[in-house]
C-alpha cells in the first residue's frame, strides 16, 4: 500500500484513517497512546475476526506483509480493518433521523443478541485480555472511566446524591451480579458505531469491548436515545428483538442505565479541555443525577 491514499475520518479517540488500495477500501486505525496494550489490541482484533466469522458485519482485521495484524511505528500501535459502506444510523444529541425507528432498533437487538451468542461461543485463544465492565469497574474505588463522583463540576448536593446511588447501586449488584447474563460485550453501541447498508447493520469500533453484563450493552444503546419522544417504542423494540434472538432478564435495567450515565460523568474529566466538552459535561451530569434520583425513590 506504499503511496495509497488516504483520507482523515475520524479524530477522537482513536485517529482513523480511510486507504484507497487496488480498487479496495480500508480503515487505518492509529490508537490513542497508552490506552490499550498490545495484548488486549491483539486479543481485540481476535475477536472481531471471530465475530465476523461467526456471520455478524463488522470490520475484519487484515494483515500486514509480516502476517502481523497490530504494528508499532514510532511507538504508535496501528492496524488495518476492511471498510464498511454505508452510513452511521443516526448521531448523539441530535433526532432520529429513519423512516421506521422501532424496526431499526428491533434489527440492532437481533444483532446485539447474535453479538453475545456468537462470543459465547467462541473459545477465547490463549493470552486473550480485554477489560472488565463489572462492578469493581463501574462501581469500585477506582472505576475503569475514573472516579465520577469527583467530577470537579458537580455540586455537593449532587455527589451526595450520585453516592447514595452508588452505594444502593453496590448492594443490589452485590446480590444479584452472579445471576446476571456476563460475557463478552461491545460496550459502546451507541448511533455512531452502528452502520447501515441497506438492510444490513454493521457493528464498528470495539474499542471499548471486553468482559461484561448483557444489560450493559443494552443499556448503552438505550441511554443515548432516553429524550426520544418514542422512547418507550425504541426500548420494546430494541428487547423484542433480543430476545427473538436470547432470553434477557431486563429487571435490573434501570440500574444499568444508571450505572452507564455514571460512567460517562467520569470519562469526561480528562477531556474538559476538548471542543464542546462544557455542553457533554453538564448533559452527562443531568442525565446521571436525573437517574440518580430515580433510582434511588424507586423502591
Amino acid at each position: 500500500m506504499q503511496d495509497a491514499p488516504l483520507r482523515l475520518i475520524a479524530a477522537r479517540e482513536n485517529q482513523v484513517f480511510r486507504v484507497d488500495y487496488s480498487n479496495a477500501a480500508y480503515a487505518l486505525r492509529l490508537h490513542r497512546p497508552g490506552y490499550r496494550t498490545d495484548a488486549e489490541l491483539r486479543s481485540e482484533l481476535k475477536w472481531m475476526g471471530a465475530v465476523d466469522a461467526g456471520g455478524l458485519h463488522v470490520p475484519t482485521p487484515i494483515a500486514g506483509l509480516s502476517g502481523d495484524y497490530l504494528h508499532r511505528v514510532d511507538g504508535v500501535q496501528i492496524d488495518l480493518l476492511s471498510w464498511l459502506s454505508g452510513a452511521p444510523i443516526g448521531e448523539t444529541g441530535a433526532a432520529l433521523d429513519h423512516a421506521d425507528p422501532p424496526a431499526l432498533f428491533q434489527a440492532l437487538g437481533r444483532e446485539m443478541a447474535r453479538l453475545h451468542t456468537v462470543s459465547d461461543a467462541w473459545t477465547l485463544p490463549p493470552g486473550f485480555t480485554r477489560c472488565a465492565w463489572d462492578q469493581a469497574a463501574l462501581l469500585g474505588n477506582d472505576p475503569l472511566w475514573g472516579r465520577f463522583w469527583e467530577n470537579p463540576s458537580l455540586t455537593q448536593s449532587h455527589v451526595e446524591l450520585l453516592q447514595a446511588a452508588r452505594a444502593k447501586a453496590s448492594a443490589r449488584l452485590a446480590t444479584t451480579s452472579s445471576t446476571l447474563d456476563y460475557g463478552l460485550i461491545h460496550a459502546d453501541l451507541v448511533r455512531e458505531n452502528v452502520m447501515q447498508d441497506g438492510d444490513r447493520l454493521q457493528l464498528i469500533d470495539f474499542d471499548d469491548s471486553g468482559f461484561g453484563y448483557r444489560l450493559f450493552d443494552i443499556a448503552t444503546t438505550l441511554l443515548k436515545n432516553l429524550s426520544e419522544p418514542g422512547y418507550d417504542d425504541l426500548k420494546t423494540a430494541l428487547l423484542d428483538g433480543y430476545r427473538s434472538v436470547r432470553p434477557i432478564n431486563t429487571t435490573d435495567l434501570d440500574l444499568f442505565l444508571l450505572l452507564r450515565a455514571l460512567t460517562y460523568v467520569g470519562w469526561i474529566v480528562p477531556r474538559m479541555n476538548e471542543d464542546g466538552s462544557d455542553i457533554r459535561n453538564r448533559r452527562f451530569i443531568e442525565t446521571a443525577t436525573r437517574l440518580a434520583q430515580n433510582y434511588l425513590t424507586t423502591p
